[in-house]
């Protein structure tokens, strides 16, 4: 199995094979509407526009496990992102990335790239580590997504998956992601 081998639908209710990125540099990322985290928003649609020309492509995948935090629809997402952050990189329709609903691409990027830790080091890896043990106790063991805006980077062949936890801003991405394209 690889990325490629899953079609989701996208915000618009159209389903996509991830086969049509196949040769592209993929941050699929899990997101939310009304976290402490939504300002990455900004970040990610200037990583996609700073880098789509040699091949990078961001997939965003609304999610609203964690506390409730992206409650709206497909269509209030979608205008919200556009409106608010300008983003113009591929959403996709509300998902679940935990429990038994979890999107099966979910599935596969948490066995291709299991949860490594929090970033402790930084005030906001300790702020979501604190949160998550306070309220998702049960999900700080494993390889579960732990929070909104847990980024995956994956190679241009899919061979490759990266894990990046909602700490990692996606201006630090950037020389992780501008290497990958080398590469």
């Amino acid at each position: 199995m690889s990325v490629y081998d899953y079609k989701m639908k996208n915000i618009g209710g159209k389903e996509v094979s991830l086969s049509d990125y196949r040769g592209k540099l993929l941050l699929i990322v899990n997101t939310a509407s009304k976290c402490g985290f939504t300002p990455q928003y900004k970040g990610l649609e200037s990583l996609y526009k700073k880098y789509k020309d040699q091949g990078l492509v961001i997939l965003g995948f609304p999610c609203n496990q964690f506390l409730q935090q992206d409650p709206g629809t497909n269509d209030e997402i979608s205008s919200f992102c556009k409106m608010n952050y300008g983003v113009s990189f591929p959403l996709f329709s509300k998902i679940d990335v935990n429990g038994p609903q979890e999107a099966p691409l979910y599935r596969y990027l948490k066995e291709a790239a299991p949860f490594q830790g929090f970033e402790l080091s930084k005030e906001s890896g300790r702020v979501i580590n604190n949160v998550v043990q306070k309220n998702y106790a049960d999900n700080l063991s494993g390889n579960g997504i732990k929070w909104n805006f847990t980024k995956f980077l994956i190679s241009r062949d899919g061979s490759k998956v990266q894990r990046f936890e909602p700490s990692v801003t996606p201006k630090e991405l950037e020389p992780v992601i501008d290497k990958a394209l080398k590469d």
